[in-house]
């Protein structure tokens, strides 16, 4: 049979054996009405005054909207907002991008996510978390972390942090809190969270919150800095909107959580030999460090020794910033990569990712299906593949008779679970 992976803009066709199980994401349907649907989340937010009714035309408005790496629909999010917010000067309002430890977006690609009449038309600022003039401290996590975050957020009377939630591979959930720390908060305390013995947590992982360490210091930060209002919501493989979640950040965040709980998570009744899967696409798929995501969702239901198969277009390289390429290839196998990072007694940036990947590594071997060059697939110790078909058929053969093949089209946006 044939199916189109989640891969790049445009998607991927590929061959797969009949017998195989797909698991496809429940498709909640679009809202009817995005724009009534936004407009009716914000004039009746779950614990929290009408937004229009509770900001005041005095008062500085702080926007955060999720960086280029997210699917957000900020164009049409936005816009319904600010409308909200008309009775507020526009020079009242500052647009913050969270590109929490990624790099900044450039004119273009801020274009893209916000139109150019929201562009143009109020102040947009980018993050960034290593300027140490423009944080300010606001108190010590339960985890004895000292925390800083972005001082001009802080300043403003009103906060709305805007996202959109699904499963999140040791966040629990996107969305919410997560706004605040990462998107707000200095550097350090980014690496801090992201630590190994955090990332080692065994409830540090999809769709987990209660008991969750990196949640949890989440939440705290978020109630460090005062009331936030948050506009979330969700999507379907169309990228439209399915749930608007407006009002306390908590409050709000939970249900959206749970909505997104009952849509991702599908459980399997055994463990499967081979499973191909993706990284949901673009904008997703952007580059290999985001892959990891997709990877782990897949190992979750392989059987000891089976293999991942996964495509992921990776158009923006490994990438070229950050620590992760230089930390993949500073050990030569995922074992002594994990040992490496266990060791590190200052969290370095990316070792969160490359921790979670030597953990698969570990387990199972993935066979990668990219725009990258082969000697940059194997400098991360995966296996390039050309021809995905040829290689599920060569594998499956391998396994021998019974052997068992799953297939993720959307790669995290389904979450599978073992009994």
């Amino acid at each position: 049979m044939r199916i189109t992976l989640e891969d790049g803009r445009t998607g991927l066709p590929v061959a797969v054996p009949a017998g195989a199980t797909v698991l496809d994401a429940r498709q909640a349907p679009g809202l009817p009405d995005e724009t009534a649907a936004l407009r009716a989340a914000l004039r009746a937010p779950l614990g929290a005054a009408p937004l229009a009714e509770s900001v005041r035309a005095a008062d500085r408005v702080a926007i955060v909207f999720p960086d280029i790496t997210r699917p957000m629909p900020r164009q049409r999010v936005l816009s319904v907002l600010l409308d909200e917010l008309r009775h507020v000067p526009r020079q009242n309002i500052t647009l913050i991008n969270a590109v929490g430890t990624h790099r900044p977006n450039t004119r273009e690609e801020l274009e893209a996510m916000l139109g150019r009449e929201i562009l143009d038309a109020y102040r947009v600022v980018q993050h960034d978390p290593r300027a140490e003039a423009g944080m300010r401290p606001v108190g010590v996590s339960s985890f004895g972390n000292p925390v800083r975050v972005n001082a001009g957020f802080l300043d403003a009377e009103v906060k709305i942090l805007t996202g959109f939630i699904e499963p999140h591979f040791f966040a629990g959930f996107s969305g919410g809190p997560k706004a605040v720390l990462l998107g707000m908060a200095a550097f350090d305390n980014i690496l801090r969270n992201h630590s190994a013995a955090m990332i080692a947590n065994p409830l540090a992982t999809y769709a987990s919150t209660d008991g969750n360490p990196i949640y949890e210091e989440m939440k705290q930060i978020a109630e460090m800095v005062g009331p936030c209002f948050a506009l979330n919501v969700t999507l379907n493989r169309a990228r439209q909107i399915t749930g608007v979640f407006a009002g306390d950040v908590f409050q709000a965040h939970r249900r959206g959580a749970d909505f997104a709980r009952s849509v991702s998570l599908q459980k399997v009744e055994a463990p499967f030999d081979v499973v191909v899967t993706t990284n949901s696409g673009f904008p997703l798929d952007l580059n290999l460090y985001q892959a990891v995501k997709g990877m782990d969702t897949a190992a979750r239901i392989l059987k000891p020794g089976g293999a991942v198969v996964m495509a992921a277009e990776c158009s923006h390289g490994v990438p070229p910033e950050g620590n992760f390429r230089e930390l993949l290839r500073a050990r030569s196998s995922p074992r002594e990569l994990l040992e490496m990072i266990e060791r590190f007694e200052t969290p370095i940036q990316d070792q969160w990712q490359v921790q979670i990947l030597a953990r698969i590594l570990m387990r199972t071997r993935v066979y990668f299906y990219s725009s990258l060059p082969e000697e940059e697939v194997r400098g991360a110790s995966l296996i390039p593949t050309g021809n995905i078909a040829e290689t599920v058929q060569s594998l499956l053969a391998s396994a021998g008779p019974g052997a068992r093949l799953a297939v993720i089209p959307e790669g995290p946006q389904v979450i599978p679970c073992l009994p």
